[in-house]
């Protein structure tokens, strides 16, 4: 860690430069890397100085890519840690390689800042949340898709009371993507690879604490996925609220946005999101007869526009969260819920029972 000061005519502050160290090199890495190199306050308080993959080519190709001169490149993390100083390690890693590479940076005295899901159980969930409270490091999980601007805005329309009190949400996601790769070989791959995002971010838009789930869990006829490409769940939340999710990352056809299209009802009246460009807000009118009909409202923009860029506002919490102190948003401790959420429906598709989450 490096320290320097402003220059120019405002009040000198201290500027604190982050050694980072990525670990796994594969395509999702370019995302981290571009919004660091493309966000001028990120370029300007991290240098990337290690990459570490257990296929050295990979690192290296991504080196080159983006400029990184002088990068340690290695297969061995504590190792590429030592040499390139690190007060931060990116993990990139496939899921079941995340509890390593986690304990081991948490363990070099790194903060941590992780691709979801932030475990493959909850049991090893908590065991870093612990870890990071042992060590006094950070640990936070890039759930980017609540920090772009459809979802912030939702949460403010919400918090606004303009529908009245929140009592359901219901989001659909129907898209037929062909990775290829570990995807494709996973168990419950929509649930615990992609669903998550829009757990999180139902979650985060209803601010309420996740109960219990039911779930029903699939993999269609016609699915080049081997497990679990379609899922139905139902969630409870606190006050009443609930949660429905239909998705299959194997609709072909028209398809909905990667953001899922969404309905919050409120007591008073309701929003719709497609997941891209369009809202579309309503209360009760005045109508008489069996439908009263609906007056259109605004639904404003989101209040901090400097939260809704995705990778960068997340990482930018992070660094934050470093030099403040302050829990970042998507601190472990917080995002276990999300993962809870996750692991709650694949046990209700498995037993066919209504469970109960406790994290």
């Amino acid at each position: 860690m490096r320290f320097g000061r402003k220059t120019g005519n405002d009040p000198p502050e201290e500027i604190v430069i982050l050694n980072a160290v990525l670990c796994g090199c594969g395509a999702m890495s370019k995302g981290w890397l571009r919004a660091i190199k493309e966000t001028p306050a990120l370029k300007a308080a991290i240098e990337v100085k290690g990459l570490v993959d257990v296929n050295p080519a990979a690192a290296e190709a991504l080196a080159a890519e983006f400029g990184l001169k002088g990068a340690v490149i290695g297969t061995d993390l504590a190792d590429v840690i030592a040499k390139a100083k690190a007060d931060i390690v990116f993990d990139v890693v496939i899921p079941t390689a995340r509890f390593n590479v986690v304990s081991t940076a948490l363990k070099a005295d790194c903060h941590v800042l992780s691709e979801k899901p932030m475990a493959t159980s909850l049991a090893e969930g908590a065991a870093l949340i612990d870890l990071a409270a042992e060590t006094g490091k950070i640990h936070a999980i890039i759930q980017n898709r609540r920090f772009i601007s459809g979802v912030r805005r939702m949460r403010r329309f919400i918090e606004s009371g303009a529908i009245g009190d929140l009592t359901a949400i219901h989001c659909d996601f129907f898209l037929a993507p062909h990775f290829g790769g570990f995807r494709e070989e996973m168990d419950n791959v929509l649930l615990l690879d992609m669903a998550i995002h829009t757990f999180d971010a139902a979650r985060y838009v209803a601010d309420k604490k996740p109960l219990a789930v039911y779930c029903v869990e699939r993999n269609p006829k016609g699915s080049w996925y081997r497990h679990g490409a379609s899922a139905n769940a139902t969630f409870e939340f606190s006050d009443d609220v609930v949660f429905t999710y239909r998705g299959s990352w194997c609709a072909e056809g028209e398809r909905t946005s990667w953001e899922s299209e969404w309905r919050l009802v409120g007591s008073k009246g309701m929003l719709t999101w497609d997941g891209g460009d369009t809202f579309n807000a309503a209360v009760v009118g005045n109508e008489p007869g069996l439908l009263h009909g609906f007056t259109p409202v605004n639904v404003p923009e989101p209040a901090h526009e400097e939260e809704t860029h995705g990778h960068a506002s997340v990482i930018a919490g992070f660094v934050e969260a470093i030099k403040s102190g302050k829990r970042p948003e998507t601190a472990s401790s917080d995002n276990i819920r999300s993962l809870a959420m996750v692991f709650g429906a694949i046990e209700s598709a498995k037993t066919g029972k209504r469970i109960e989450i406790s994290a």
